[in-house]
């Protein structure tokens, strides 16, 4: 049986904790800095270790060539750049690549690396699970374990960009975009979000712009305010619904925090950064005949009229815990064509990697559960209790 870990790599015992080797890889710029005085040295060693690990995907103390021999031996000593383990690699036939990512108390998150022409896009997880249930997630139907530590988060970054000999930050990178949106809901792993999403944007780290990096969320709402005050990424919101009546059967947060409550806070985020011409993302997941119909796309265009948005349209792709269906492509162009008319920008999410369970939604790995929801789910699942839906009246 192997020793349990905490999220900082301290090796817990029944009776005791044994300091374990500080990991650099998921200390954030400030940290480093710290760490680096903390040990009598001068601050710019820290942006050396950085590039060292995070441009030229190094967790070998002695190949740093520009530290000295003796503070390399020192490092090797009380540090470490440890990330999380790969235990398996899918690739889809569309070039849509899957990591299974182990993290500690044999949990295991996924993250998925999407190729689009020169862009290439990661979704990253932030929890091992996701406590909010969404109705249409695979993520939340594995019930939830624990959130990320940096070095798990920032981590999922370092070991793509590796993967694909990825040296130079300012070359044509392959990870061209990062989006939180992976297993969890970020702003419930505020701290450790904020923190690895800063360290994506650094320009001596992987130097994505800030227009790159995208965080989205649920509807987290006191988290969301403030969000301003520690980074200017991106921000998605998953809305799924035009009304707090149909959204609060498929996105349960939002009987707490309403869609009004979660649109002015989303508004204040986006009007509080420096470049005023960003656009919060609204994501809406299509689902065949429960949010999909013409009145339904009416009633979004009206509940965004005055909010600075774009609309993202993501087809809903099945599994088998749940019985909603894809939606037609006849009634997905008929919905993006109301809201172009209606006069927003509206894009429709390609499917990708849906022949290895990589597709927005399926998003499952492996959850010691905490909460027992996964039981219950897989238990109504064999005594086929799983009823499909119907919520057309809202």
């Amino acid at each position: 049986m192997s020793t349990p870990l905490d999220v900082d790599g301290t090796v817990v015992c029944d009776t005791m904790e044994i300091p374990h080797k500080v990991n650099l890889l998921g200390l954030s710029t400030s940290k480093l800095v710290e760490f680096f005085e903390s040990i009598g040295e001068k601050r710019f060693r820290a942006i050396q270790v950085q590039k060292w690990i995070h441009q030229n995907g190094f967790d070998n103390f002695d190949a740093m060539s520009n530290l000295s021999k003796s503070l390399r031996a020192r490092l090797g000593e009380i540090a470490e750049i440890r990330a999380p383990n790969v235990i398996q690699q899918l690739n889809s036939k569309d070039g849509t690549r899957k990591f299974l990512i182990g993290v500690s108390g044999n949990n295991i998150v996924e993250t998925i690396f999407i190729p689009d022409g020169d862009r290439g896009t990661l979704c990253v997880s932030s929890q091992v699970g996701c406590s909010l249930d969404c109705s249409f997630c695979a993520t939340g139907k594995q019930g939830f374990n624990r959130d990320l530590s940096v070095a798990e988060i920032i981590g999922q970054v370092w070991i793509v960009a590796k993967s694909f000999g990825q040296l130079d930050p300012k070359a044509n990178r392959t990870v061209t975009n990062v989006v939180m949106m992976g297993m969890g809901e970020p702003l419930l792993n505020f701290d450790n979000v904020v923190d690895s999403m800063n360290l994506m944007m650094d320009d001596n780290a992987y130097g994505l712009s800030k227009r790159r990096v995208t965080l989205s969320t649920s509807g987290v709402v006191p988290a969301l305010d403030r969000l301003g005050e520690h980074t200017d990424a991106s921000l998605a919101i998953s809305l799924h619904a035009p009304n707090d009546r149909l959204r609060n059967e498929l996105v349960p947060i939002n009987k707490k925090y309403p869609i009004a409550m979660l649109l002015d806070s989303a508004t204040r985020y986006i009007e509080g950064l420096p470049d005023n011409r960003r656009k919060i993302t609204i994501e809406y997941t299509l689902i065949d005949h429960v949010n999909d119909r013409p009145h339904h796309a009416y009633e979004l265009a009206e509940l965004l009229r005055e909010v600075p948005v774009k609309v993202n349209l993501i087809p809903f792709n099945p599994f088998s815990l749940v019985n909603y269906q894809r939606v037609s492509n006849k009634a997905l162009r008929a919905f993006q064509d109301i809201l172009t008319k209606e006069g927003f920008t509206t894009t429709v999410r390609t499917t990708r990697g849906d022949d290895i369970d990589a597709a927005c939604g399926q998003l499952a790995g492996s959850v010691v559960d905490r909460t027992n929801r996964s039981g219950r789910y897989h238990q109504q699942q064999d005594n086929n209790q799983i009823e499909p839906i119907n919520i057309l009246h809202n």
